[in-house]
């Protein structure tokens, strides 16, 4: 190795451990005494509060879908939906063709008047009109057990339609109860149901579906509804189910004593409702 200096005075290389000391030292001259460099921080460090804050943030999205969903007027959109889908539905199936062809014969017993209930049942969800309904179970089954399936029917009909106006219905549409004739009649049901209801039964005027829909955005309760419908239901449906076993003999006294117990009830209702008017006037 030769010295820092030559003996003629002139400079000499400098040995590699001398350079990397001067380079050393001239990094630390521009750099500073206070400047440090810091490594970059590790991508796997920020790994597990990313995987952590991913599923809080869907559990958050889902959360904020299902109150969506379950919202009052999401319920109530989805009523409409059902309602105008089953109304859609009688165009396909027409209730008419029990009285033109009878009942299906593979269907015989216990299981036809099982089924002809059900039935009976979904077609009133469906607006079907329950005098049809009647006169069919009279003239598919006669007069007596016609109208145990009719009255089954009609009990599981009406339990559809509540249930549905409870759940889908009731939160959306009780505040919209503001005006004078709403609330009154709203307070009569509330109150008074198993009442209201038997007059509702009995007066052949009010559409079945209608009364179904209105005690289910009352306060009316379950069992005082379905017990009304079954009481009140019976004359009526009685007589349209004798109408229809008998009606390939309209001048017999079965037949005529039907059509009396279709009108009596009718009249009937008019009177009570005529006595009560002033409560829907809110008095």
């Amino acid at each position: 190795m030769l010295d820092a200096t030559t003996r003629s005075g002139g400079t000499a290389t400098a040995t590699p451990r001398a350079a990397a000391t001067e380079l050393a030292v001239a990094v630390d001259l521009v750099a500073g005494p206070e400047t440090t460099v810091t490594a970059p921080a590790a991508p796997a460090a920020m790994a597990p509060a990313t995987a952590a804050a991913l599923p809080a943030a869907r559990s958050g999205a889902a959360s904020r879908l299902v109150r969506a969903l379950l919202s009052p007027w999401s319920r109530l959109a989805l009523l409409v939906v059902l309602l105008a889908a089953a109304a859609s539905s009688v165009f396909l199936f027409d209730p008419q063709r029990l009285l033109a062809d009878g009942w299906p014969p593979q269907l015989g017993g216990a299981a036809a008047a099982v089924a002809f209930a059900v039935a009976y049942g979904l077609c009133t969800v469906a607006f079907v009109p329950r005098p049809l309904l009647n006169l069919a179970a009279g003239a598919v089954f006669g007069s007596q057990l016609g109208l145990g399936t009719a009255l089954a029917g009609t009990v599981l009909g009406a339990g559809v339609a509540f249930g549905l106006g409870r759940f889908l219905g009731q939160d959306a549409l009780r505040p919209m109860l503001r005006g004078r004739w709403l609330k009154a009649a709203d307070g009569q049901l509330s109150r008074h149901g198993f009442r209201s209801m038997m007059v509702a039964r009995l007066f052949p005027g009010v559409p079945f579906w209608a009364a179904n829909y209105c005690a289910a955005v009352s306060r009316m309760g379950w069992l005082p509804f379905l017990v009304a419908t079954a009481l009140g239901s019976v004359p009526n449906t009685a007589a349209y189910a004798v109408a229809g076993a008998r009606a390939s003999s309209p001048t017999s006294p079965a037949f005529l004593i039907a059509m009396a117990l279709i009108t009596v009830p009718a009249l009937a209702g008019t009177v009570v409702a005529w006595r009560k008017r002033h409560l829907l006037r809110g008095r």
